[in-house]
């Protein structure tokens, strides 16, 4: 094992227009390794595939939701009170279990060296 790996959780933001239907696309990550003192969060939201389970959904709300997690991680004061906590709470805020069109999957782990680049793996692997 590399010593240079340090543990990392994560959640895969699923996107969900019709809520009680129980179904859902993932369009984005948040991966936060607390070793490397990072938080980070990426989104890629292809609208067809959101208007495939819902034609009447709001693409640009779904959008906004997560530019709203993405200045959450980044402390961003437009994240509101949650942004301004410390960088683990934000995460734990983050990737609590919620009924809302954008809402976190279970909490994973893995191990980085670069979270940065994890997190591109991550959109690779579970969202594009």
């Amino acid at each position: 094992m590399n010593a240079d790996l340090v543990p990392f959780d994560y959640v895969i933001l699923r996107a969900a227009p019709r809520i009680h239907r129980g179904e859902y696309i993932n369009v984005g990550a948040v991966l936060y390794c607390r070793a490397l003192d990072f938080l980070g969060a990426a989104w890629d939201v292809e609208p067809s595939r959101l208007k495939a389970l819902d034609p009447a959904v709001d693409v640009d709300v779904v959008c906004a939701s997560l530019d709203h997690i993405r200045a959450v991680c980044a402390g961003d004061p437009d994240g509101g009170p949650a942004a301004a906590t410390k960088i683990g709470e934000r995460f734990r805020w983050l990737a609590a279990p919620r009924s809302t069109v954008v809402h976190p999957g279970p909490i994973h782990s893995g191990l980085t060296n670069d979270p940065a680049a994890d997190l591109d793996r991550l959109l690779d692997s579970f969202v594009r």
